[in-house]
């Protein structure tokens, strides 16, 4: 099931995500869902808290489904390592149509259980070190824009804002 994307300015996803206690049925049910959300977006990760659940909990492909072996599911994930800095221009699902040149790590290393409940720890590097970093700041709460400073972090705010109010947004 495809479900809604919430916007920024929506409190869940600026709040902290709780972990996940047991995978149950229905943490297997959001991730299918995630999934499915994913890629009718389309983009190549997505949070929990992005669809209004507050859990640890993301799911990444950056082949944006061409390419099943790069479809991964993480619960209750921790960053390890994260080194070197790459600035690309980024977006985010959660505020469309807008992006902006964010700093990220070149690798991290990412530990978690994978949706079978098995540990899984996969060290990524360019847009997937990207997309891991990106997923994570989600699960703390944080969004790309969150990143930005001064002038082009105020130009963005502002005209949501703006869309907000002409009810746009």
């Amino acid at each position: 099931m495809i479900r809604p994307i919430l916007r920024y300015g929506d409190s869940p996803l600026h709040d902290p995500a709780a972990p996940v206690a047991d995978i149950t049925a229905e943490i297997e049910q959001l991730i299918d869902d995630m999934i499915e959300t994913m890629y009718a977006a389309p983009g190549i990760g997505l949070a929990a808290p992005q669809v209004g659940v507050p859990l640890r909990v993301f799911v990444a492909d950056i082949s944006s489904g061409r390419n099943a072996a790069d479809l991964l599911a993480f619960i209750n994930p921790e960053l390890i390592e994260r080194t070197g800095t790459q600035r690309e221009e980024e977006g985010c699902l959660s505020v469309p149509g807008f992006n902006a040149t964010v700093t990220r790590p070149t690798r991290v290393v990412l530990k978690g259980l994978a949706r079978d409940g098995s540990e899984q720890t996969i060290e990524a590097t360019g847009l997937l070190a990207r997309c891991f970093d990106h997923e994570m700041d989600h699960l703390d709460g944080r969004l790309f824009v969150d990143h930005l400073r001064g002038l082009q972090r105020d130009l963005i705010v502002r005209r949501i804002k703006k869309l907000s109010r002409d009810g746009k947004w």
